[in-house]
């Protein structure tokens, strides 16, 4: 039995922060149908028809990121541009316990599916909207992508090195991180829905869901009136709050090789000196969390000069022993492809696609001891399931689909 079996998703969720979250109901045991037109060569997802790919092919169903987030789903088009696509989409309602969707807000509503018709087709219908301010307040009609929700939620204004631009991560994290809240939100929608009855409109702001990362970093700022990007600040790997020593990533031996180390207090330094084994780690300035936070820089180019000349693997594992936070900074192929703990959580499966053949995508990072997730299907090609849903679901001819295809309804 899976987790969320019999849960029922008519879904519009697209690129990241939406398509994520149902890609953990599906994961899960859900029925995902995404929505598509059918008229646009599913423009609306733009991760349809970008890289990466897996050979020389391009087109619509050959994005790699578009099936990385919909494997597990059904796809089907409808033109809702028809009275008869938009009399299908509400049959699909009628009979599904979630309607999901990631558009700027209003776009549904437009499109004569708002919540209080929602209601009228299935009165306890749980819809989840993620949009970047939500669908009330001055920004309401503000149209965001998630690294654009980091920089207006302060975010990339808090990341970086001291002197230096404020800076991102290099991908869009917030569409990701929104499309885990998003998926939080939905659990616990169907929860309530589960002991009330009721169903309700989860209505999700993905910048106000970055709102919330800051931490000491926003308190800082309301109770002392210290601004993140300041003098010597910010202050990249090293810690703050609490206060260590040394902590940071400090480049290795070999081209582009990196160790991360965090030294948590005096009893971890001597561990740590004695590792190093050199005359200057043995100095008294050191011994002392004060006198290691007082000459941090002066510190970090000792760390930085012993570690250049220690091979990554190696170093990990001896301070790992000596019970020193450590860890060798891994680039993809050695995450991936060489680390043994992989196969424990079988965190990159590899899925049958319809067009691709068989390719690995991200798993989930949990294991279920009863119900386990399943990530064995890739993301439906464009209009893959009109068939088995129109038919299965609705209980439609041969006949019917082929009419409704031919009159660019599906």
């Amino acid at each position: 039995m899976s987790a969320l079996k019999g849960i029922r998703v008519c879904d519009f969720t697209g690129q990241l922060a939406g398509a994520a979250a149902t890609k953990w109901l599906a994961a899960f045991g859900a029925e995902v149908i995404r929505i598509e037109d059918p008229t646009n060569q599913g423009a609306w997802d733009v991760l349809r028809n970008t890289p990466p790919f897996v050979d020389e092919r391009r087109g619509t169903d050959l994005g790699g990121g578009f099936n990385n987030h919909n494997v597990g789903k059904l796809g089907i088009t409808l033109n809702l541009k028809t009275a008869r696509g938009r009399q299908i989409l509400e049959e699909i309602i009628a009979k599904s316990d979630l309607v999901t969707e990631n558009f700027a807000a209003g776009v549904l509503e437009r499109l004569g599916f708002g919540y209080e018709r929602l209601r009228q087709i299935k009165p306890d219908i749980i819809y989840v909207s993620n949009c970047g301010f939500g669908h009330a307040g001055p920004y309401r009609d503000f149209k965001t992508w998630g690294p654009i929700v980091q920089a207006l939620s302060g975010l990339t204004f808090n990341s970086g090195l001291p002197d230096r631009e404020p800076a991102g991560w290099g991908f869009s994290y917030m569409d990701h991180t929104g499309g885990h809240y998003m998926s939080m939100a939905i659990l616990l929608a169907l929860f309530h829905r589960m002991r009330t009855g009721e169903g309700q409109w989860v209505d999700m702001a993905c910048c106000d869901t970055a709102l919330t990362l800051h931490g000491p970093a926003l308190l800082d700022y309301t109770v002392n009136g210290r601004k993140a990007r300041r003098e010597g600040r910010p202050i990249g790997n090293r810690s703050e709050w609490p206060a260590r020593a040394p902590h940071g990533i400090y480049r290795a031996l070999g081209e582009d090789q990196w160790i991360a180390i965090a030294c948590r207090s005096d009893a971890e330094w001597q561990t740590l000196s004695a590792v190093i084994g050199e005359e200057w780690a043995k100095e008294a300035q050191w011994r002392s969390l004060e006198g290691r936070l007082t000459a941090q820089d002066e510190l970090d180019r000792a760390m930085v000069e012993w570690c250049a000349g220690q091979d990554k693997f190696d170093l990990h594992k001896r301070l790992q022993q000596a019970g020193i936070a450590a860890a060798a900074v891994l680039d993809a192929r050695e995450r991936i492809d060489l680390d043994p703990a992989n196969d424990l959580f079988d965190l990159w499966p590899e899925v049958t696609h319809t067009a691709m053949g068989k390719v690995r995508v991200d798993g989930l990072p949990v294991r279920f001891s009863k119900t386990p997730q399943e990530i064995s299907r890739g993301a439906p090609c464009l209009g893959e399931h009109n068939e088995q849903v129109l038919s299965g679901l609705l209980g439609m001819t041969s006949a019917e689909i082929a009419d409704l295809r031919a009159e660019g309804v599906i």
